[in-house]
């Protein structure tokens, strides 16, 4: 049996408690996008688990107009009182104060990191046209200069590394709380990394 026959075989198994962990309406095209990557699902074999499980009543199926959507069956969930939704409802609020506070530091921590890389862009730009100038010059450079270039060159590097690492520890260390992805997180501050512009520290 292919490995694409064993991931539809078990896809029924696979969404229900998806649908159960997710407890949120999903179509067959969200299910798909959602599960395909991780268990190599075909859009064919989704759509015929669904059905089937909708068939068997283990979940519930709702038509909007020429869409269809699946949840789980809120038979199999205890039910919430009003004062749990109301202490559900605090927290919510309680998270997403503290998700803006994060929000705001992070963008004033791109800030002042956009700032120190447009410094250390500039600096490194004066010291790439200083070398071509000493490159180009009839007169030899000492190997004192030389070694100067060399240094002050590693430096940056360091530094470059050094305030990368800690930018990423400092999203690490937000995202230990954070509820979506890193990278649902960087678009939703407005993050950019050095991958984005395909830019890396160079060798020391």
């Amino acid at each position: 049996m292919s490995k694409r026959a064993e991931a539809a075989a078990g896809a029924p198994a696979i969404l229900l408690r998806y649908l159960q962990e997710q407890n949120r309406p999903y179509s067959a095209q969200d299910v798909f996008g959602n599960l395909q990557r991780e268990h190599g699902l075909g859009k064919a074999a989704v759509v015929k688990a669904l059905e089937q499980l909708a068939q068997q009543g283990k979940i519930r199926e709702k038509t909007y107009g020429k869409q269809k959507v699946y949840f789980a069956d809120q038979d199999q969930f205890d039910t919430v009182s009003d004062a749990d939704l109301q202490s559900l409802d605090t927290e919510i609020v309680a998270l997403s104060a503290k998700v803006q506070g994060l929000q705001q530091s992070c963008r004033h921590m791109e800030a002042e990191m956009q700032r120190e890389i447009a410094q250390l862009k500039a600096e490194c730009a004066g010291f790439q046209e200083r070398l071509q100038g000493i490159k180009g010059a009839p007169v030899c450079v000492t190997p004192e200069e030389k070694e100067q270039v060399h240094r002050e060159r590693r430096r940056l590097c360091r530094e470059w590394r050094t305030r990368k690492r800690m930018a990423a520890e400092l999203c690490d260390a937000i995202l230990e709380g954070y509820p979506k992805s890193r990278k649902q997180f960087f678009e939703e501050v407005g993050i950019e990394t050095d991958e984005d512009h395909n830019v890396a520290p160079p060798d020391p």
